[in-house]
C-alpha cells in the first residue's frame, strides 16, 4: 500500500482529489433527485388525489425514481477517467518507445512533463562519444598530427604504445568499418578505443600485437578504474624486474610523477613548479578546447625493490598490494587531448528546455575546463547570467557544516546557480538531487530528472523524481534503478519525453474538460425537469449510451492526441496548480449554460416550436415522441461537436488545428454520428426514440453546429474573475509520488551521512539478489534443450550494430572508466 501511494504521480494525486469531490456532489443530485421524485409522486398521487396505494402499478414508479437517481450518479462521477488516464498512458509509452524512450515504470511517463530540473551526464549524453585523440603534448612539445620516430625520443615510441595497448580493457577494441567508407567500429571504452586509435594511426604501432606479446593472464596486478583515483594501473614482468603503467586524469596522475621523458630521450626531474606549469600551459589550454586530457606514465621496478615491497606487504599480502606505495614515483610518458564533439541536435534540445522552463545541470566527472567548455557549446552555461561551474572537491567544501554532514541551509546557496558540476563522484550527484528536491526556495518544490550510466550512479537514480539510464552504455544496476532507458544514449530523447508526458497531462485534462461539461448538463437538466415535469427528458439507456460516449470513446479519442512543439512553450504545471484551469473552467461554464438553455427551451417549447405532439407527461409505457426525440439527439450531437472544442484547452481559436493528425478521433467522431443516426431512427423502445424528418435532423444538426460558433464567444469572455479549482489547498506542500517515499520528503532532520550508505547498502543488495535471480534463470534454461535462441541472437547484433558504440552493451561495459576519466 505505501509503495503505491509513492509511486503515484501528480496527475494521479490531484485525479483521486477530484474524483472525491465530485463524487460527493454526484451522490447529493442523486440523492435530491430519488426524494424530490418520491415525495412529489406520493403527495400528488396520495395527499391531493387520496387514492390508495396501487400495487400493480406504484411500484414500477418507486422504482424508476430510484433508477433516475441511480442514473444521475453513473452519469455525474468521472469513472470513465481511470480509463482515460490508462489509455493515455499506454498509447504515450508505446509511442516513447518510438522515440528512443523505454518506459519502465508508468508513472514517469506523466511525472517527466512536469520536471523543472535535468541533471544530466556530459559523456554520450551531451555529446556523440565517439572519441578521438586531436592533440599530445609528449617530451615537451605539442602535436596534432601523426607522429614519427624522428619527432619523439625512442623511449615514448617504446613506452607510449605499451601503455596504451596494455593498460586499458582488452574488450575495448576497433573493429572494421560495417559500411565501405565508414568510421571504424569502436567497441567497448570509447576513450579507450580513442587511443587504441591513436597507437594504430598516428604511431604506426599495432596494438593488436603488443596485447598478443601480453596477454592479461600474464599481468602481475591491475589497480582497475574507480571514480576515486580516476586512473587505472597495470603492472607487467619484465626481463630486468617489474614494470607498472599508468593511465588517468591528468591533474591526478601528474600529482604521482616525479620524473619526465625529455626530448633527448632521457628522463629527467619533473618539480612542483614544472607540474603546475604544465597544468596551466598544457592541460587547461587543452580543456578550454573542450578536450578530455589523459596522462600516460610508468614506473619500472627493480628485482630488489619487488622483494622490498613484498617484505612489507607481509606474508599474506601482494608485493604489489599497497597501491599507495606502487603508484606512485612515476615518470611522465605524455598527455593526449581527446575530443568528443558535441551532438549536433543538443544544442537545439537545450534551448527548447529553457523555453520549457526547465534548467539543465551537467554532472561530469571531466575537468572543470573541458566540461565548461562543452557546457557553453551546449547552451546550458551563460557566464552572463550569473551561471557557475564548480568542481565536485569545491561542492562537498561549500555544501558540508564543520562536522561533515550536508547542510540543506548551505546547499541552497549553491545548487540554485550552479550550473555544471565538474569531477564530480556518483556520491556528489546523490547529494546534489537530493538536496535539490528537498529545497524549499521554490513555491512548489523541484521535480528531478537525472541521467545516469554506471552502477554507484544507482543511488541518484532511484531518488530522482524520474531517473534515465543509458541503454548502450548502462550498466543492469543503473538500468534496474532507472524509470526510463534511453536507447540511443542520446539528450535529445528526454527533451521527447517532456514532451510526452505534458502531452499526458493536456489529455487528460482535455477529457476532463469534455466530460464535466456533459457531466454539469445532464445533472442540471435532469434535476430541473424532475422538479418541474416528474420525469428526465432522458431516460435511463439514453444517459448511459451518453455515458459511453464521454467515457469510453472520448477518452480513447481525446487521450490519443500526437504531442506539438508548442507544448515546450509553456512553463511546467508543478505539484499545486489546479488541474481545473480557468480556461477549463471557463469553457464548462460557457458551454454548459449554453446547453442547459438549449436543452429546458426544447423540453419546454419544442412541441410549438416545430409543431409537433408534446413529449412531457407521458407515461413509462406510452410510445416514444418527436419532441423528446429531438431533445436527445440534440443532446447527444452538442456533446459530439464539443467534442471538438475540447481538444483545445489553452483558450485557442483554431480548434481543428492538428485534426488530422489524429486518425483515432477522426474515427471516433464520425462513428459516433453514425451511431447516433442509427440509434435515433431505430431506436424503438429500447431507446424511446422514433424517427425524424430531414427538417428535424437539420435543426439538430445546426444547433450542434453552434457548440463551434458559441467556443469563440465563450473564449473571447475574460477568464481571470473565474475561480480555479480543485487545486491544492494554499500553502500546501505534499511530497507526494513521482519516485520518492514519504519517509524520504518528511525526515528534513535526516542526517545525510547517515541515510546515504543506508540507501547505497539497500541498493546494492537488491541489485546482487536480482543479478543472482537472473543467473538461476539463465542457468536453469540451459539445461532445457531446444531453446528456441535464433531470435535472441539477432536482436542482440540488431542493437549492437544500431550504433558506432552499440557492442559496448554487449561486449564490455563502461566499468573500467566512465567519463569520469
Amino acid at each position: 500500500m505505501e509503495d503505491s501511494q509513492a509511486a503515484r504521480s501528480v496527475l494521479q494525486n490531484k485525479l483521486t482529489r477530484m474524483t472525491v469531490r465530485i463524487a460527493y456532489g454526484g451522490f447529493a443530485a442523486a440523492a435530491v433527485a430519488t426524494l424530490v421524485s418520491i415525495m412529489r409522486f406520493t403527495i400528488e398521487e396520495f395527499a391531493v388525489i387520496g387514492r390508495s396505494w396501487d400495487s400493480s402499478k406504484d411500484p414500477s414508479q418507486v422504482l424508476h425514481s430510484f433508477i433516475t437517481g441511480v442514473t444521475v450518479v453513473v452519469v455525474a462521477i468521472p469513472e470513465g477517467l481511470p480509463l482515460a488516464v490508462t489509455i493515455s498512458l499506454a498509447y504515450s509509452v508505446r509511442k516513447m518507445l518510438m522515440d528512443n524512450n523505454l518506459v519502465r515504470h508508468l508513472h514517469a511517463c506523466e511525472t517527466m512533463g512536469n520536471a523543472t530540473v535535468i541533471c544530466s551526464d556530459k559523456t554520450g549524453t551531451l555529446t556523440t562519444n565517439r572519441m578521438t585523440v586531436v592533440q599530445s603534448y609528449l617530451a615537451g612539445q605539442t602535436f596534432t598530427d601523426s607522429l614519427k620516430s624522428s619527432d619523439v625520443p625512442q623511449l615514448i615510441m617504446d613506452r607510449l604504445p605499451e601503455c596504451i595497448a596494455i593498460n586499458s580493457s582488452y574488450t575495448s577494441v576497433i573493429m572494421a568499418p560495417v559500411m565501405e567508407g565508414g568510421f571504424p567500429k569502436q567497441v567497448g571504452n570509447t576513450t579507450e578505443c580513442a587511443m587504441l586509435g591513436y597507437v594504430d594511426k598516428a604511431m604506426g604501432k599495432s596494438y593488436n600485437a603488443i596485447r598478443e606479446a601480453h596477454p592479461t593472464s600474464s599481468f602481475v596486478k591491475v589497480f582497475t578504474f574507480n571514480s576515486d583515483r580516476k586512473s587505472m594501473s597495470t603492472v607487467i614482468k619484465t626481463e630486468t624486474g617489474y614494470r607498472l603503467y599508468c593511465k588517468g586524469a591528468s591533474e591526478m596522475v601528474l600529482e604521482k610523477c616525479d620524473t619526465i621523458i625529455a626530448v633527448d630521450n632521457t628522463i629527467k626531474g619533473l618539480s612542483a613548479n614544472d607540474c603546475t606549469d604544465i597544468r596551466s600551459s598544457i592541460v587547461e589550454a587543452m580543456a578550454s578546447n573542450g578536450l578530455r586530457t589523459i596522462c600516460l606514465a610508468y614506473r619500472d621496478f627493480s628485482e630488489e625493490e619487488a622483494a622490498t615491497l613484498q617484505a612489507s606487504a607481509g606474508e599474506d599480502g601482494g608485493q604489489f598490494d599497497n597501491e599507495e606505495a606502487v603508484v606512485g614515483k612515476l615518470t611522465c610518458i605524455g598527455i593526449v587531448g581527446i575530443e568528443d564533439p558535441v551532438r549536433p541536435e543538443v544544442p537545439g534540445a537545450i534551448k527548447k528546455c529553457n523555453s520549457a522552463g526547465i534548467t539543465v545541470r551537467m554532472v561530469t566527472g571531466d575537468n572543470e575546463k573541458t566540461a565548461q567548455a562543452i557546457a557553453i557549446k551546449c547552451g546550458i552555461l551563460d557566464m552572463k547570467s550569473g551561471h557557475t561551474v564548480m568542481t565536485g572537491k569545491e561542492f562537498n567544501r561549500l555544501v558540508r557544516n564543520a562536522s561533515g554532514a550536508v547542510d540543506q541551509a548551505l546547499l541552497d546557496k549553491v545548487w540554485p546557480s550552479m550550473r555544471v558540476l565538474a569531477r564530480s563522484s556518483p556520491a556528489d550527484k546523490f547529494t546534489l538531487v537530493k538536496g535539490i528536491i528537498k529545497s524549499k526556495l521554490t513555491k512548489s518544490r523541484e521535480i528531478v530528472a537525472v541521467t545516469g550510466d554506471g552502477t554507484n550512479d544507482g543511488p541518484a537514480l532511484k531518488r530522482a523524481d524520474v531517473g534515465f539510464a543509458m541503454g548502450i552504455a548502462g550498466t543492469d544496476v543503473a538500468k534496474e534503478a532507472s524509470d526510463i532507458i534511453l536507447t540511443d544514449d542520446n539528450f535529445s530523447s528526454i527533451v521527447k519525453a517532456v514532451m510526452w508526458g505534458r502531452n499526458v497531462y493536456d489529455g487528460i485534462s482535455k477529457f476532463l474538460q469534455f466530460q464535466l461539461t456533459v457531466n454539469v448538463v445532464a445533472v442540471s437538466v435532469a434535476l430541473i425537469c424532475i422538479f418541474v415535469i416528474k420525469e428526465s427528458p432522458l431516460t435511463t439507456v439514453q444517459l448511459l449510451w451518453v455515458n459511453l460516449i464521454m467515457d469510453s470513446l472520448a477518452s480513447l479519442a481525446l487521450a490519443t492526441e500526437p504531442p506539438t512543439e508548442e507544448l515546450l512553450d509553456r512553463l511546467p504545471y508543478g505539484r499545486t496548480k489546479p488541474l481545473i484551469t480557468r480556461d477549463i473552467f471557463r469553457s464548462i461554464a460557457g458551454h454548459g449554460i449554453y446547453q442547459i438553455i438549449v436543452m429546458l427551451v426544447l423540453v419546454f417549447n419544442g412541441d410549438t416550436l416545430f409543431d409537433i405532439d408534446n413529449g412531457r407527461g407521458r407515461g413509462l409505457r406510452e410510445p416514444a415522441t418527436q419532441h423528446f426525440t429531438i431533445v436527445f439527439n440534440v443532446f447527444v450531437l452538442m456533446q459530439v461537436f464539443n467534442e471538438i472544442n475540447a481538444r483545445k484547452i489553452h483558450g485557442e481559436r483554431n480548434v481543428f488545428e492538428g485534426v488530422f493528425n489524429n486518425m483515432i478521433f477522426v474515427s471516433i467522431f464520425i462513428g459516433t454520428l453514425a451511431a447516433q443516426a442509427l440509434i435515433t431512427e431505430f431506436g424503438g423502445i429500447a431507446f424511446r426514440t422514433t424517427h425524424l424528418s430531414g427538417a428535424q435532423w437539420m435543426w439538430c444538426l445546426f444547433l450542434a453546429f453552434s457548440e463551434l460558433v458559441v467556443n469563440q464567444l465563450v473564449i473571447t469572455l475574460p477568464k481571470y474573475p473565474l475561480p480555479s479549482l480543485l487545486g491544492y489547498p494554499k500553502g500546501a506542500r505534499k511530497a507526494e509520488g513521482t519516485g520518492s517515499t514519504d519517509d524520504d520528503e518528511g525526515d528534513e532532520e535526516e542526517e545525510d551521512s547517515a541515510s546515504e550508505p543506508v540507501d547505497a547498502k539497500i541498493l546494492w543488495t537488491r541489485s546482487l539478489w536480482r543479478v543472482q535471480t537472473q543467473i538461476r534463470v539463465v542457468n536453469a534454461f540451459r539445461t532445457v534443450p531446444d531453446i528456441p535462441v535464433g531470435s535472441l541472437a539477432a536482436k542482440r547484433e540488431s542493437v549492437a550494430g544500431s550504433s558506432p558504440d552499440g557492442q559496448a552493451a554487449l561486449v564490455g561495459r563502461r566499468e573500467s572508466q566512465p567519463e569520469s576519466q
